[in-house]
């Protein structure tokens, strides 16, 4: 990032705007005071920038002035397109006539839950920026999700302050590079203290971003480990999906998802929903990609490539999850900060081989033994996937060899059931390899439609994906 633009204060910031008499609006903020606001008034200048701060703690105050949305929650997505249409709305309505024809509107909108006095709750926000790119424009948005880790109230709303400053200094100056406004939002404020899990652009200036992919940035801009999209394609909230939900999940390449990839999924799900109060309508399936390679460096994947993936996934119906994960323990605590109900790994042999190899565990303190306390602590479970004997027929789970002196700890996990096997519904299957596949579509060798859904086939060759030439 350009050095002038990231050593700038969060006052330098909000003082450059407020100096700008071209740019003028609206602060409105539900929940952890007004930081935004008064990062605004603490810079000097505040009058050339803010016509109105406002803040309608009270529900029946914020119903009457932004309605009540469907989901009748106070801190959604929702609620902020409301707060900030309404009030872009009134002040385009109220001080147009009588400002400058240059001026450039806005208005910044959160609505928060901060750190309950119980201390028990989920600490987050939405937060969002409406405004005008040029004087006269159709308005575009920004709006982010954002969880907050420090553990008290008077931290989380200075968090916000300089959250909301950058976010309205990024959309002003950045506009052009959307990476760039993702990449600023955390200026100023130390590692750790928020996570941002979900960016949506939208308007006229907007049109052709791709939401997916600049979320995938949002990973590899260590806003967030992990960024999720149900099968509409739409950026899902993990919170929101995960809540109080079973979890079975399979990672892959999916490049591109072929039928084994889809026999592995629907093989796992009918183990999984075998267990005790689980079933289709408590449990989310998510296909997971990660950025990494086995050994934790980035795979260095395009967001084309990732997208077409993830695209692919969602046309059978699948949520789709990108992380930066490498190790499947990691994966289960990233699941179980939402959740508390059963989570189901899907697997092949190759992976179980993989989770016994002790180098995989480098860097671990507690290596190997770690590894699996933090893999099987409670309600987790690995559903194993056979290959092929040298016979051709299915070798499963309990045939799989590890170093002699784990042997013990394998059959304890057999024994107690955190390793399950699942069957494979037919053993041509196991012939079908990803990198195979890709090498037959980029040589117009058409037997590669043999092995993968209907659905996948259509959009590989009507969107030209994985190098497909017709």
């Amino acid at each position: 990032m350009d050095k002038q633009i990231s050593s700038r204060t969060t006052s330098a910031k909000a003082l450059r705007i407020n100096l700008d008499d071209k740019k003028y609006g609206t602060i409105v903020e539900i929940g952890a005071g007004q930081e935004v606001a008064r990062q605004f008034f603490i810079a000097g200048a505040a009058a050339g920038t803010i016509a109105k701060t406002m803040s309608a703690y009270d529900m029946k105050f914020s119903d009457a002035i932004y309605g009540v949305q469907e989901d009748r929650r106070y801190v959604s997505k929702n609620r902020v397109k409301a707060m900030m249409e309404q009030e872009y709305d009134l002040v385009i309505d109220r001080i147009s006539d009588v400002r400058p024809k240059s001026t450039r509107y806005f208005s910044y909108a959160a609505t928060v839950a901060a750190k309950s006095f119980k201390g028990n709750n989920e600490c987050h926000a939405w937060c969002g920026v409406r405004l005008q790119m040029y004087p006269g424009a159709a308005p575009s948005d920004v709006i982010v999700h954002v969880r907050m880790h420090d553990d008290n109230v008077e931290a989380q709303q200075q968090a916000l302050g300089v959250l909301g400053v950058n976010l309205i200094y990024a959309a002003y100056f950045y506009f052009e590079d959307p990476k760039k406004i993702i990449d600023s939002l955390t200026d100023n404020m130390k590692p750790n203290r928020i996570e941002i899990d979900s960016v949506e652009f939208h308007g006229p200036y907007f049109e052709e971003v791709d939401n997916r992919a600049k979320n995938i940035h949002l990973i590899r801009s260590w806003k967030t480990r992990a960024v999720m999209f149900r099968p509409d394609g739409c950026v899902a909230i993990p919170a929101d999906m995960l809540y109080k939900k079973n979890v079975i999940t399979i990672r892959g390449s999916f490049r591109p998802v072929t039928d084994l990839n889809v026999d592995m999924i629907e093989q796992g799900k009918k183990s999984f929903f075998v267990q005790k109060d689980v079933d289709e309508s408590n449990t989310v399936a998510i296909a997971e990609i990660s950025l990494n390679d086995v050994y934790g460096n980035d795979a260095k994947y395009s967001e084309a490539d990732l997208i077409s993936r993830v695209q692919l996934l969602n046309s059978l119906g699948y949520n789709v999850m990108v992380s930066d994960y490498t190790r499947y323990f990691s994966l289960r605590a990233y699941f179980r900060q939402y959740t508390k109900n059963h989570i189901g790994i899907v697997v092949g042999v190759v992976n179980i081989k993989q989770i016994f190899d002790e180098s995989f565990y480098r860097g671990v303190e507690g290596g190997i033994l770690e590894g699996f306390g933090k893999l099987f602590p409670d309600n987790t479970q690995l559903f194993v996937y056979p290959e092929a004997g040298e016979d051709g027929n299915a070798k499963d789970f309990t045939e799989v060899k590890v170093p002699e002196h784990l042997k013990f700890l394998y059959r304890h996990l057999l024994e107690n059931d955190f390793i399950a096997g699942i069957e494979c519904s037919d053993p041509a299957l196991f012939n079908i390899y990803s990198r195979e596949i890709l090498k037959q579509i980029e040589s117009r060798n058409p037997e590669w439609e043999t092995h993968l859904p209907a659905q996948v086939v259509e959009e590989i060759k009507s969107k030209k994906l994985f190098g497909y030439r017709g």
